[in-house]
């Protein structure tokens, strides 16, 4: 089967985190990705590039985007090409002689892609920050987190990935259909932190209808409700438990073999405290291993809590080869799948690609199946 996106012809310009995680999903469905590295690449201490999952699927070409010779280079492939991504600071690229402008004088249809943590405009886009900066202005980090601890960082996945990555890539999808039918492209303003603001969508709605009323980890999903959070098992590992609805509930407290007086208030805030205690006493009583099979094969909302190492090996992910090795790297597989296939995890080793052969190469139409 053709993957979605064979034949689009993508650009990036290389960056960290956000810009190339949407360049390695754009390339995970089909697209062919050419990231441009600086001669020697760039360490900034965080990956190496032989085992950076977020550089997978694609080839590179070694241009300095300071020479002027390079940066014709680059406008000749942008040329031929159906989008770009660029994760520079707002004006950078203008000041390379590779915005937006620059591009469409050599491409009308091209979709450019710009990929920052603020975006192109406001007060703080000239600012530097990272993905617990954008979380932290938008509520998101406030609102993860427990009482006692203060707001804890949700690794970088919102920001950066959630809000930034996947948000690119979204708008990338979203405007290649209609820059290939007018022949205009256009320029997709993703900043992480408007991205980030997006996600908390649902908690919005939740304050606005009266169900999310207090501070951390004292509402429906942050872990204040005892049948939505965390639990530790007799031997320090965990349970996660999402019991929301009534008979999800009843079969929970059922496998637990619970029967307090104080079950039937479940949806009174003011009994989460000592209804927490009550489950956390009995989870606290048996091994993970002991509860993941009393919840085998159940609808009460109950998983054990899986390390990294774990995750690969659990056999609902086996068997839908969510996780798999490339390059001997162990990562995540493609999504979402497309008619059932099952996704195949591409080379994560970036291969060099000579230049003047490249070119020739996007310089023939583009075979579509």
């Amino acid at each position: 089967m053709s993957k979605p996106l064979s034949g689009v012809r993508v650009v990036e310009l290389a960056s960290i985190g956000p810009g190339p995680f949407a360049a390695m999903m754009l390339a995970d469905h089909g697209a062919d990705v050419i990231r441009i590295e600086k001669p020697g690449g760039r360490n900034v201490g965080t990956s190496r590039s032989d085992k950076d999952i977020l550089l997978r699927g694609r080839r590179k070409v070694e241009l300095d985007l300071k020479r002027p010779n390079d940066v014709a280079k680059t406008l000749a492939l942008i040329a031929k090409a159906d989008a770009l991504v660029e994760g520079f600071r707002p004006g950078v690229t203008e000041r390379l002689g590779l915005g937006p402008q620059d591009c469409h004088s050599v491409n009308p249809a091209l979709v450019y892609g710009r990929m920052t943590g603020w975006g192109q405009d406001g007060p703080l886009a000239e600012r530097a920050g990272h993905d617990i900066d954008y979380i932290a202005i938008t509520g998101a980090l406030a609102a993860i987190g427990t009482k006692t601890s203060g707001p804890v960082p949700p690794l970088n996945l919102v920001g950066d990935f959630g809000g930034g990555g996947m948000l690119m890539a979204f708008g990338i999808a979203a405007a290649l259909l209609p820059a290939k039918l007018s022949g205009r492209g256009t320029v997709i303003d993703a900043a992480m932190a408007e991205g980030a603001a997006m996600l908390m969508a649902m908690p919005f709605s939740l304050k606005a209808q009266g169900l999310w009323p207090a501070g951390r980890s004292s509402n429906l999903l942050d872990g204040g409700a005892p049948f939505y959070g965390t639990y530790e098992t007799k031997d320090g590992e965990w349970m996660a438990v999402g019991a929301i609805e009534e008979p999800f509930w009843q079969e929970l407290i059922a496998k637990l073999g619970l029967d307090d007086p104080l079950l039937e208030r479940r949806m009174d805030p003011s009994s989460w405290p000592q209804l927490r205690e009550v489950i956390a006493e009995r989870i606290a009583s048996e091994t993970r291993d002991h509860w993941t099979t009393v919840f085998e094969g159940s609808d009460a909302c109950v998983a054990p809590i899986l390390s990294m190492e774990e995750a690969p090996q659990h056999p609902h992910n086996a068997a839908r080869n969510v996780f798999g090795e490339s390059d001997g790297v162990m990562q995540p597989a493609p999504a979402p799948r497309f008619d059932g296939d099952v996704p195949q995890i591409p080379q994560t080793d970036m291969s060099a690609c000579d230049y003047d052969a490249l070119l020739a190469e996007w310089s023939e139409p583009v075979a579509r199946s």
